[in-house]
């Protein structure tokens, strides 16, 4: 059936009031459209509650701190750390309150292994890119990490049907070898692509069975085969940013059964109609001679996270989002 979701992150500093709204609007809807709540990220908390510091909180035995340049692998676990744990066990503990008796879908959003390698710094300084046995051991650590955090999930919600999302915003760079060395007078050497899979396979192999899987990549140049190779049974794009080359990617995946978490909704335009918001999917569907019965597996969410705009924009991204999917769900009727 035809879903409406988000990516992830929301505006405001208070994770009850996140995940108290996220909750409430998506389960607003009507029995032609699935809502896909999420568990949100509130960066705006400060470290350890955005994107890169809620991974390294998950990471196993391979503790990190926070310098003026950004999170850095360590020897033992300091303040920083014990931060980001404690924002996590307050996510935790608003999401058991506000999904107490859920039945349905919910998904768990967290950063990828090559995003995470690229962000995070060797005790040295270098990114944990530049060392391919430290970019190794972080795939290893964060697949242990987001097991246990799953589990942690599934314990709190029982009712639950997770879905694990791996956000790879810095994959498509890491594969051209377009991020500069610490000093910025070089870039990393790329990574190969069949390198890149297997550190995402570690991660998506993680994931209990049962679970749903997707990997999120707002960035141009998503590498929709080697996403789907790894083992991930969707793909989350920003549709905007989606070359033909991308689209016949799609193309290929969505026939082969991969879901399309399609990016609809600008997040610099939450006012746009369903209609003009739906019109670049249904053309670009026609022009790759996909199936129309294709279109009853897309979940519509907006292109990007949410923290940037007011909290009241935000709901309303995120109820033109449903709204798109409804109509989405009469077309393909």
């Amino acid at each position: 059936m035809t879903a409406a979701s988000g990516i992830g992150s929301w505006p405001g500093s208070s994770a009850r009031d996140a995940v108290r709204t996220v909750a409430d609007v998506l389960s607003e809807g009507s029995g032609d459209v699935d809502q896909v709540p999420y568990l949100p990220e509130t960066p705006a908390r400060g470290p350890g509650a955005d994107l890169i510091g809620r991974a390294a909180g998950l990471l196993v035995d391979l503790p990190v701190d926070l310098q003026p340049s950004g999170w850095r692998l360590t020897d033992a676990p300091g303040r920083d750390l014990r931060r980001a744990y404690g924002f996590r066990r307050e996510d935790l503990d608003e999401a058991a309150e506000a999904f107490d008796g859920w039945q349905g879908p919910l998904k768990v959003q967290v950063a990828g292994p090559w995003t995470l390698a690229a962000s995070v710094a060797l005790p040295r300084g270098e990114r944990a890119l530049h060392d391919p046995g430290a970019a190794r051991d972080l795939a290893g650590s964060l697949a242990e990490g987001l097991r246990r955090h799953l589990a942690d999930v599934a314990r709190l919600v029982p009712g639950a049907r997770l879905i694990a999302q791996i956000d790879e915003p810095s994959l498509p760079a890491v594969l051209a070898g377009h991020l500069p060395t610490v000093s910025g007078f070089s870039r990393l050497r790329a990574v190969e692509d069949q390198v890149a899979q297997e550190a995402l396979t570690t991660v998506l192999a993680a994931v209990p069975e049962g679970v749903e899987t997707l990997v999120h990549c707002c960035a141009p140049d998503a590498p929709v085969p080697l996403l789907r190779a790894a083992g991930a049974g969707g793909v989350s794009l920003d549709l905007a940013l989606a070359t033909p080359a991308t689209w016949e990617q799609l193309a290929e995946s969505i026939e082969a059964g991969t879901r399309l978490w399609a990016g609809l909704v600008p997040t610099d335009s939450p006012d746009l109609t369903p209609d003009t918001a739906l019109d670049p999917l249904l053309r670009a569907w026609e022009r790759y001679g996909l199936e129309q019965h294709h279109l009853e597996n897309v979940v519509v969410t907006p292109a990007c996270g949410l923290a940037g705009l007011t909290p009241q924009d935000a709901v309303r991204a995120q109820r033109l989002a449903h709204a798109v999917a409804r109509l989405l769900a009469e077309r393909s009727a």
